[in-house]
């Protein structure tokens, strides 16, 4: 009878556990797809599908797509062996402010003006170092 009450309470332990494991996991992932991660990479999509004969591009988001969930479960691991539950709750409260929900909205937009940013920058600096490279 004790080995019955003793499994019984490691099952239910470990179902407490896993349950707050997934609570833990939907939360980060809310804070993945709200920090502009997916808009980052649906910025990347889209220039990469530019490099792309028009003709092939359906067949090509339809597997870039398909590799999608894999990466967010990958993102999604680092999130949680970096944050703890605590401050997954307050990135969520940040997210789900008024300026939280502003910058989810624009992460896209910012994503892509930052980009072009950083490709000026870019030219300017490959000019400086070929001053320098001779």
């Amino acid at each position: 009878m004790k080995k019955v009450f003793v499994t019984l309470a490691f099952v239910l332990v470990a179902q407490i556990g896993m349950a707050q494991d997934d609570a833990f996991k939907k939360d980060v992932q809310k804070v993945v797809q709200m920090s502009g991660t997916v808009a980052q990479i649906d910025l990347a999509k889209g220039q990469i599908l530019k490099m792309i004969p028009e003709a092939k591009q359906a067949a090509f988001l339809i597997e870039f797509n398909a590799t999608l969930p894999s990466l967010y479960d990958k993102i999604t691991k680092v999130y949680m062996d970096t944050y703890t539950k605590e401050d997954v709750k307050a990135m969520l409260a940040f997210y789900e402010s008024p300026v939280g929900k502003k910058m989810t909205a624009k992460s896209g937009e910012l994503a892509e003006k930052s980009q072009a940013a950083a490709q000026e920058w870019g030219q300017g600096l490959q000019a400086m170092m070929m001053k320098y490279a001779q």
